[in-house]
């Protein structure tokens, strides 16, 4: 059956779940995610990044943002995306489970080395903030014909 190996007793996915607790407790490391595919401590806001032979685009899902307040910066070929995101909270409230996320975040994508910092655009829509890189012109693929 896919999943099970030999010699492990139990899901081999459980296996890894449980090697990966025992790492994290070893290097004093906060309990991560309770499944495999789940995003780790220090992944949030969860990011995809996609790329064409003229761009690399990064959508950052992250609803409740104050688009003002977001620092979006490329040095070297690194996207650095930093923010913050505030929850109202009433001073005598207790909270006795949170799921969504707040407080500051900061995430970094290396671009491929054509990537053109000098062509950048980042929009803010429905929650999910699309920064889009132009890759340099040079770098394009080029037709050429035949006379």
């Amino acid at each position: 059956m896919f999943g099970t190996y030999t010699g492990l007793q139990g899901n081999l996915f459980d296996q890894l779940n449980r090697l990966q607790r025992e790492l994290d407790e070893s290097f004093g490391l906060w309990p991560q995610a309770a499944e495999l595919r789940a995003p780790g401590w220090g992944s949030w806001p969860p990011i995809n990044i996609g790329a064409t032979a003229e761009r690399v685009d990064v959508y950052l899902f992250a609803p409740g943002l104050d688009p003002n307040e977001l620092d979006i910066s490329i040095q070297r070929n690194l996207l650095t995306i930093a923010g913050q995101r505030r929850i109202d909270r009433a001073e005598d409230q207790r909270w006795y489970r949170t799921e969504r996320h707040s407080g500051e975040f900061r995430r970094a994508v290396t671009l491929p080395e054509d990537a053109d910092p000098d062509r950048v655009d980042a929009s803010y829509r429905d929650g999910v903030l699309h920064v889009s890189v132009q890759r340099h012109e040079s770098s394009q693929p080029r037709r050429i014909t035949v006379s």
